[in-house]
């Protein structure tokens, strides 16, 4: 396989999985509460398993009195993970909660940093982005526990369209790359 080739054929495998990340991403918007439970439950099961490994660790440790900290830490997330898997409705909620909170401080912390850059360029950006991250914060705090079940899905179907459109943009560019380049070798 040539060079040209191979780029052809990753810009099409880049194209794919984008228009499949644009689909992900529009379900997931228009159906938020699914996607968001969804998430919620793999997340329990990748902290299940991380409990398992770890508890694992502990009994393969040989010395159970050193790893009895890392049997406590394999018992909570263990504990964590089937919770979040038999109640992923609750763990929605506490999700959206944190989130609330990150979006909250994460907005003070850039308004703060943008007046600390006032006359540098760009520092009302800065300004902007913090501003419009708290008021997210705000509204999904004020919106608990009904945020949690919209918030995780509608972000995260956000970030899916985000990433399948740039894969798409990159895609595209780099067929048209491959196009002209086996246009200069071949013509």
């Amino acid at each position: 396989m040539s060079v040209v080739d191979g780029i052809k054929s990753n810009a099409r495998t880049a194209r794919w999985v984008g228009i499949f990340l644009v689909i992900a991403g529009i379900v997931s918007l228009f159906s938020p509460l699914a996607a968001g439970v969804t998430l919620a439950m793999m997340v329990g099961v990748l902290l299940a398993f991380g409990g398992i490994s770890l508890l694992l660790l502990a009994f393969r440790a040989g010395s159970f009195g050193h790893g009895m900290m890392v049997f406590l830490l394999g018992a909570l997330t263990l504990v964590a993970g089937v919770y979040m898997m038999a109640m992923p409705g609750v763990a929605l909620v506490t999700m959206g909660v944190f989130l609330a909170m990150y979006f909250a401080v994460a907005g003070i912390v850039e308004v703060i940093y943008a007046l600390r850059l006032k006359p540098e360029q760009g520092w009302g950006w800065l300004l902007f982005g913090g501003v419009v991250s708290l008021l997210l914060g705000i509204m999904m705090w004020r919106q608990m526990p009904l945020a949690g079940a919209w918030a995780i899905g509608v972000l995260v179907g956000l970030r899916l369209l985000m990433s399948g459109f740039q894969l798409l943009a990159i895609g595209g560019a780099a067929g048209r790359v491959a196009d002209a380049l086996d246009e200069a070798v071949g013509g």
